[in-house]
């Protein structure tokens, strides 16, 4: 029985690869809360490699679709490789961008009833590639086969998601999500990334400030990740660095102490700069202190102008969470 699963991360299909456990894995790595792709992007991630990559050796996916389908070109489908398994499994991590991805895929599906029909979601407690596959085979999780209320779910979270205000995505909490258990969670968590009544910033930002103000720490230490202290994981890697260097680089910053940046690909290539990056101390200042206990508000001393999915925020037309009432706060 030959065996396919779709997933949500690099270092997912890195575990899920391990032999034995599927014959193909293929990773999704759209960054959709961070920046949402173009529809052309998004249509060449469920078709096969186009033919100017076809003399590439090490192109691994154009791979898998050769191996499966006896004719591979610009016009072939991801749905056409799903009808070539027996059993197509989604290995979704709880992550937010997971549960996007999870619900652009189903959606995807959602016409397709040959491919639904032999199709089963596994929804993990914590991330795939913090698993090994010794773990996977003596606690093997347990698969769901896909049904219409997957599918709808997912039509209903996919379409509130691409709309161009928060408005669609937080009235999903008045709607049965059930179908989707790790969904709602994922809502309520995006959310709160919206610039908080009061304060605002996300709960991203705000932890960041919180494991600062404890002192002693380091850029590093205020990243989320596998057993770290911030446990936030709505942004990437990347995104968070982002962050950080807007509270710590803005007209009025909150963050004293980092001592390099910005925190890009040309940084983290530079060894001297990135070890100055990573020797930083960090401190709040006594703005920060001010917005960390709610006495002041972070858009009243610097510009805000970046995106929300596909909802634009600036200082003048900014959507904010409530979160002592759970309340999308309109501008």
């Amino acid at each position: 029985m030959k065996r396919l699963i779709l997933t949500t991360s690099d270092s997912g299909a890195g575990c899920l690869g391990q032999p034995g456990i599927a014959d193909a894995v293929i990773p999704f790595g759209h960054r959709f809360f961070e920046q949402f792709p173009a529809e052309a992007e998004l249509k060449d991630s469920l078709t096969a490699p186009s033919s100017q990559h076809e003399q590439i050796d090490d192109d691994w996916l154009l791979r898998i679709y050769r191996k499966y389908l006896r004719e591979v070109d610009s016009s072939t489908r991801l749905i056409d490789l799903c009808e070539a398994f027996d059993v197509n499994d989604l290995w979704i991590d709880p992550d937010p961008n997971a549960q996007l991805i999870l619900v652009w895929l189903l959606d995807h599906f959602r016409p397709h009833e040959t491919v639904v029909s032999k199709m089963n979601l596994v929804q993990a407690d914590f991330p795939i590639g913090d698993l090994s596959a010794e773990h996977l085979a003596a606690s093997p999780m347990p698969a769901v086969k896909i049904g219409n209320g997957h599918l709808e779910t997912a039509r209903s979270a996919w379409k509130a998601y691409r709309e161009p205000t928060p408005r669609a995505w937080f009235d999903l909490l008045s709607t049965d999500l059930s179908a989707l258990p790790r969904l709602r969670p994922a809502v309520v968590m995006l959310l709160e990334e919206l610039p908080m009544l009061g304060t605002g910033l996300g709960a991203t930002e705000m932890r960041m400030l919180e494991l600062i103000s404890e002192g002693n720490v380091g850029p590093f230490d205020v990243f989320p990740g596998y057993k770290k202290r911030n446990e936030r994981r709505a942004f990437s890697y990347w995104a968070i660095g982002v962050l950080l260097d807007g509270l710590a680089r803005g007209p009025a910053p909150l963050v004293a102490g980092l001592d390099e940046g910005p925190f890009t690909l040309e940084m983290h290539e530079d060894r001297d700069r990135h070890q100055r990056y990573k020797q930083s101390r960090l401190s709040l200042t006594t703005l920060g202190q001010a917005v960390l206990a709610g006495r002041e508000d972070f858009s009243r001393h610097n510009p805000i102008h970046r995106r929300w999915a596909r909802t634009e925020l600036t200082s003048d037309r900014l959507w904010r969470w409530d979160p002592v009432n759970h309340a999308l706060i309109e501008p």
